[in-house]
């Protein structure tokens, strides 16, 4: 992009626009013998139809609701640390698709997708989350998988510096396509885009197609050791990281306890994951760890600094049950941090 290429693209509004399921959680503490009952693959997401959603959901012990989805998490994890974040993604006009709306707008995200009309209910993702703090996802998808390109709108999507998407979108053609319409149109605009792998689940199905959109269409990619592995299809992080070396663009890659590693155009940066007293439920880690470093990004700090910034805000959302921030994210930077954000 040249200079003046570059000062005749306007001021962002918004810092993330994110596209991807809207989606209310239902989470439940499990034992590992619940899990073998149910042919349950610990730590996994697959997707369910209604007959299963309405079986797995009377067995599951005392839950709570909230409103969830990945990319959705990670724009509340944007607003809440005071950055200006909006979501595209599709409810129905029941009443989880008002809870959506009404938990997404009241932490500060911008959320204008109407609701539909008519078809399946808004979507609901079963969580069940076993002592060691893994967490099992069975989603049934309902109104969110019915996203298309049609839901996309240019000029909110052209408003934000970067557009992020899931790979979750995968599962569906039109959501999938109403993403990569967002990052043409994005793209289109001058602006960044940034991508999940989401699971190991997603990248086995959709190997091919990934590959093909991380090369030339996305600028950040987001994706844990699991997923990097079995994208490069490679049995190492090292080997993964010998991948990602060669190739363009920003790669933010988490390693649980021994924190993250951000390659930017073969330049590597290791930075140490932040403490956590108890891990309590891993859900949402790496949603959050998308906003700190996305939040990070848009406000001037250096690589390192953005994935630091994505380590306390995951820390924050494993340290108790549930992907929504409990404590207020603006508290947890330090001055050190503070003092370099624009």
């Amino acid at each position: 992009m040249t200079d003046a290429t570059a000062s005749a693209i306007p001021p962002a509004e918004l810092d993330v626009v994110a596209v991807g399921n809207a989606i209310v959680d239902v989470i439940a503490h499990a034992d590992e013998s619940f899990l073998v009952e149910h042919e349950l693959a610990k730590g996994s997401m697959r997707l369910i139809d209604t007959e299963q959603a309405g079986r797995l959901y009377d067995a599951m012990g005392p839950g709570s609701e909230s409103s969830g989805g990945s990319a959705a998490n990670t724009m509340a994890g944007v607003a809440g640390l005071g950055g200006r974040a909006g979501f595209v993604g599709k409810v129905r006009d029941d009443q989880l698709g008002e809870v959506f709306a009404h938990d997404i707008k009241a932490i500060g995200v911008e959320f204008v997708s109407p609701p539909a009309a008519e078809g399946p209910p808004t979507a609901t993702c079963l969580i069940l989350v076993t002592p060691d703090a893994q967490r099992t996802m069975n989603t049934y998808l309902g109104t969110a998988g019915l996203l298309t390109p049609g839901d996309i709108d240019p000029a909110f999507i052209a408003s934000a510096e970067v557009t992020y998407g899931e790979g979750y979108l995968w599962a569906e053609p039109g959501a999938k396509a109403a993403l990569t319409h967002a990052f043409a149109t994005a793209r289109a605009a001058g602006r960044r885009t940034a991508f999940t792998l989401s699971d190991s689940f997603c990248v086995d199905q959709n190997r091919a197609e990934f590959l093909e959109l991380l090369d030339g269409h996305v600028d950040i990619v987001f994706a844990n050791e699991a997923e990097i592995c079995s994208l490069f299809e490679v049995d190492s992080f090292d080997a993964a990281l010998a991948e990602v070396r060669a190739r363009p663009g920003t790669w933010a890659l988490t390693r649980s306890s021994r924190g993250s590693v951000v390659v930017a155009d073969g330049v590597v940066h290791v930075v140490a994951a932040a403490h956590v007293e108890h891990v309590v439920d891993t859900t949402g880690a790496g949603d959050l760890y998308a906003a700190g470093f996305l939040f990070g990004l848009t406000h001037g700090l250096g690589f390192a600094d953005c994935a630091r910034l994505g380590g306390i805000a995951a820390a924050e959302i494993i340290s108790h049950v549930g992907a929504r921030p409990e404590a207020a994210l603006t508290d947890l930077v330090p001055v050190d941090l503070r003092v370099l954000l624009t």
